[in-house]
């Protein structure tokens, strides 16, 4: 690297740095305390349509080990066959004063829920009239979604602490921050296709469309809010954020891999890149068998 390429990306990383602490001390608030526990494998159930694969031939696989779903999943017909241990939001529509869309349904079926399960919510969150609704078996542990980047040897300690994590541009960083936080030692994605820039087009008015399908069927109302989403949105902003994604996911490699955590991605023709690649099956446990239809 040239010299003047290394002042270049230590000037940036000081400023990022700095910008890091000024978010943290405006923006964060207590998180819950980390686990003392150790844990072994959780698997992170992405709404990726991959999803819909394993559950079609892996499911033994995912009800063998902790799972962890997120956002919108709980209105899926599957998610009280899955039974998720553990229940992500990070999507600001499920925190605004004025839900619309799906959101009052999902706070409702939250609310249903009647199995242990830990809800991982923003700390910002702790107010809300939905979290006091919750049923007792649901446990509410909350973590910061302020974004943190620059010098390693201090961002770290940030996301020791919990008051910061890596660029939240998708749920699944949240994700994985909280199940280290949990104990987790080795975590597995799937779900996670990340291939946005498949579903990504410009109409003849310019105007850029995106349709990110789940593995959930999306309603008309669901979709509507996608549009709105892009609204006034330019083609190089969605690709701008798309590389703030893809940088975040190796900004996390290199903080788990210092804590001596795991992270696989199990996801066929996922897009993410930092991750070593594995197949669901390949963590079929000895003697488990698969499910008929009807336990499905």
């Amino acid at each position: 690297m040239k010299t003047l390429d290394r002042i270049r990306q230590a000037a940036s990383k000081t400023g990022a740095t700095l910008a890091s602490f000024i978010k943290v001390a405006l923006m964060s608030r207590r998180p819950s305390p980390r686990s003392r526990e150790n844990r072994d494998t959780i698997i992170i159930m992405g709404n990726g349509p991959s999803l819909r694969y394993a559950m079609e031939h892996d499911m033994d696989v995912l009800l063998s080990y902790p799972r962890l779903a997120v956002n919108l999943s709980a209105l899926a017909p599957e998610f009280r066959t899955l039974r998720p241990q553990y229940y992500i939001l990070a999507d600001i529509a499920f925190f605004l004063k004025e839900k619309t869309g799906k959101v009052p349904a999902l706070w409702e079926a939250l609310g249903r829920v009647d199995w242990e399960m830990t809800l991982f919510l923003p700390a910002t969150a702790r107010r809300m009239e939905e979290v006091r609704r919750l049923p007792a078996n649901v446990t509410v542990k909350y973590y910061n979604l302020t974004p943190a980047e620059g010098f390693e040897v201090l961002m770290h300690p940030l996301y020791d602490s919990g008051l910061a994590m890596p660029r939240p541009r998708n749920v699944l960083i949240p994700s994985i921050m909280s199940a280290v936080r949990e104990g987790f030692r080795r975590i597995v994605l799937i779900g996670a296709d990340h291939n946005w820039s498949k579903t990504l087009w410009v109409t003849e008015r310019n105007c850029v469309v995106s349709v990110q399908p789940h593995f959930y069927k999306d309603d008309d109302k669901e979709l509507r809010r996608a549009e709105e989403i892009f609204k006034n949105v330019r083609l190089h902003e969605v690709y701008e954020n798309y590389a703030i994604a893809f940088r975040s996911y190796f900004n996390v490699k290199a903080y788990v891999e210092r804590r001596g955590v795991e992270v696989l991605n199990a996801t066929p023709g996922s897009f993410i890149d930092a991750f070593a690649r594995v197949s669901l099956g390949s963590l079929r446990k000895q003697g488990s068998r698969s499910l008929t239809p009807s336990e499905r």
